[in-house]
């Protein structure tokens, strides 16, 4: 097998990548045809074909992505914190474009209720993922996860529901045109149920091996019952903002 150098950090080769850096061996000197090929399109076509890998994996089996990114198979997903940042952030512009087109949709009064919810949108989603991290590490001791490792399915979980979110404000969007309000104002309603089930499907998914039906069962409804709780907390912290 021919051997050669890395060009970027000089160590023998003789494989496709390089052992110490990484890089492809077969870096070669830059042309119109490779920049296009190789570094634009390339690069463009691996992040959105690993975005949207990850995406259909989060709304598929999001409990068994989470225990496959936990036990050490990680490549073929995107970050989860940057998944999440990038929901996100489309959730925002999806919901400021549908207030534009439907302004009739604000009632009176509650634009400071709106303005307090956009300030503290970031810090209520990275509260809720530790919120059912923890409960879910107190509940489900038998798997034997840290509280870290209760963190990437509660992201993964929290994912799935951002992505539901996106969908809804998408048909929501698509609803303001009358001829079609009927029919999307169904699956609107459709796709608010999915978020609130998400999370016991993401758990489901993740231990049903682990546990027989009535014992998960049972957790899952304790773990509802906590996160209302939690979440009427979270709801109430925010008026007492909004009367202040």
């Amino acid at each position: 097998m021919n051997k050669k150098s890395c060009l970027n950090c000089g160590h023998e080769i003789s494989d496709e990548f390089c052992p110490h850096c990484g890089q492809k061996s077969d870096t070669a000197r830059i042309t119109s045809r490779s920049l296009i090929k190789s570094d634009i399109l390339g690069s463009v076509w691996h992040v959105e074909a690993k975005f949207f890998r990850t995406l259909k994996h989060v709304l598929v089996g999001p409990g068994r992505m989470g225990m496959d990114y936990i036990s050490g198979k990680r490549i073929k997903y995107y970050n989860l914190f940057s998944l999440l940042l990038i929901l996100f952030g489309f959730n925002v512009l999806a919901m400021h474009f549908y207030l534009d087109l439907n302004p009739n949709e604000i009632p009176e009064g509650s634009t400071k209720v709106i303005d307090v919810f956009s300030k503290y949108s970031k810090t209520i989603l990275f509260v809720l993922i530790p919120l059912l991290a923890l409960n879910a590490w107190i509940l489900f001791k038998r798997i034997k996860l840290n509280f870290a490792e209760h963190i990437i399915i509660a992201s993964v979980s929290l994912s799935g529901i951002l992505t539901l979110l996106l969908l809804d404000d998408l048909v929501s969007i698509v609803a303001v045109f009358k001829p079609l309000s009927k029919i999307f104002n169904v699956i609107d309603k459709i796709i608010v149920f999915s978020c609130v089930v998400f999370p016991a499907f993401t758990y489901w998914n993740a231990f049903k091996e682990s546990y027989p039906k009535l014992g998960l069962w049972w957790r899952l409804l304790v773990f509802y019952v906590l996160m209302g709780i939690e979440c009427l907390l979270i709801i109430a912290l925010l008026y007492k903002n909004i009367l202040s």
